[in-house]
């Protein structure tokens, strides 16, 4: 099951503490909870999947480098989420890629993104 998590304040955790019995595993979709939120769902032996919405701030960044990698789900979320150069992850992002504005796309270009569209081939 995929569990979206994106600035619950807790209640996701308790939601999911009271209901857990009801599904085998599941994923907890674009986290950005804090340390303890981040191992009370691990202890609920969930998986933490993280995508650029995961890695705006400092202390997201930081959050997630404990996550266990055993626990550790990396997703695009496209076409959302992607990691921009305003968020702290932009330093660690290696691989750029063209892009172009959304009413200037060429689809017949295939090294060419649209501007703000997270796809697939980002996540390295």
């Amino acid at each position: 099951m995929y569990l979206h998590s994106r600035a619950t304040g807790g209640d996701f955790v308790e939601t999911v503490r009271l209901n857990r019995h009801k599904f085998s595993t599941g994923v907890v979709h674009s986290f950005t909870g804090d340390s303890e939120e981040l191992q009370a769902l691990i202890n609920m032996d969930l998986y933490i999947g993280i995508n650029g919405c995961s890695l705006k701030t400092f202390q997201n960044c930081e959050i997630v480098k404990t996550v266990p990698l055993n626990r550790l789900m990396v997703e695009t979320d496209c076409p959302y989420c992607d990691i921009r150069n305003s968020h702290e992850s932009a330093k660690y992002v290696e691989t750029r890629f063209p892009s172009t504005k959304k009413d200037k796309y060429n689809p017949s270009s295939p090294y060419t993104l649209s501007k703000a569209r997270n796809e697939p081939v980002t996540i390295v």
